[in-house]
């Protein structure tokens, strides 16, 4: 075993120097979900209001998951041979892709918990076989493996894995945004 391999092996699931704010985004997206959930319950499900609601957190996670995208984005950007002779365009696109970077995975945490929340209020307002649910209980369904494979990021043992469900949950999601 050699010495990165190692180094890998003996840091937790998370690196040291993103914990805290992994810890601190699972915190929020927790208070978030306990306070939205005990509003949902005191809502009428079939009122205008409750609608409005369960769209709010659709249009929350959406804005959330801008931002987590915009690194894949940013990173996309920064290699593009276009920019070869731009010194001043790529070291900007670096700090962007740098701040992008740090808040990837917080902001992930709370798109998360927003979408958790829509999806809650989605079944409890009541799911119809309209293209618009099928679409995003699809994209839920591939959001799944996105967290733990990201995990697996950390270790190095994800295989693009991370990269691969992530694409396929955005361009669902797009569709079921946007569609």
């Amino acid at each position: 075993m050699n010495t990165r391999e190692t180094k890998v092996q003996k840091q937790g699931w998370v690196p040291k120097k993103e914990r805290i704010w992994v810890i601190v985004a699972i915190i929020i997206a927790a208070s978030i979900m306990l306070w939205e959930l005990k509003g949902l319950l005191q809502l009428s499900l079939h009122s205008r209001q409750f609608e409005h609601t369960f769209k709010g957190f659709g249009s929350n996670a959406r804005i959330a998951l801008f931002f987590v995208l915009a690194y894949y984005v940013l990173l996309r950007v920064i290699r593009l041979r276009m920019l070869k002779g731009q010194g001043k365009v790529k070291k900007w696109l670096s700090t962007l892709l740098r701040f992008a970077r740090r808040w990837h995975t917080p902001a992930a945490i709370i798109a998360i918990a927003f979408i958790i929340l829509h999806t809650v209020a989605v079944f409890m307002h009541g799911f119809k076989f309209d293209f618009n649910n099928i679409s995003g209980l699809l994209s839920l369904l591939v959001l799944l493996p996105v967290p733990i494979s990201g995990i697996f990021r950390y270790q190095r043992r994800d295989r693009k894995w991370h990269l691969r469900s992530g694409v396929a949950f955005a361009i669902l999601f797009l569709i079921h945004s946007f569609l």
